[in-house]
């Protein structure tokens, strides 16, 4: 008995390690390997166009330079700025002051 409940909590443990794994990933990591730079190298490559804090980050296909950009909202007191990043060229995109019904 002792054994059967040692087992059942262990694979308890890791299937909720395997459900909580995801919650790691960001928004549209399903392109990452088509991009030429990482999203820590394009997080720095935002936060020096529009320095503030990340609230927001995901890599998404959108019109513009490569067609695969970094998305992200950047809160700079009390305005929120989309700073957008090329992919694959590392180049800003955007850098935008966010409307009211921001995406």
């Amino acid at each position: 008995m002792k054994r059967l409940l040692s087992s059942s909590l262990a694979v308890t443990a890791l299937g909720t390690m395997i459900v909580a794994g995801p919650a790691f990933a960001y928004t549209g990591q399903k392109y990452a390997h088509e991009a030429k730079i990482t999203m820590a190298e394009a997080t720095q490559i935002a936060l020096k166009a529009q320095p503030g804090k990340v609230t927001d980050s995901e890599l998404e296909r959108e019109g513009g330079g490569s067609g695969l950009r970094y998305s992200f909202d950047i809160k700079s007191g009390k305005v929120t700025h989309e700073v957008g990043v090329d992919a694959k060229t590392g180049k800003v995109l955007e850098n935008s002051i966010e409307g009211p019904n921001a995406d």
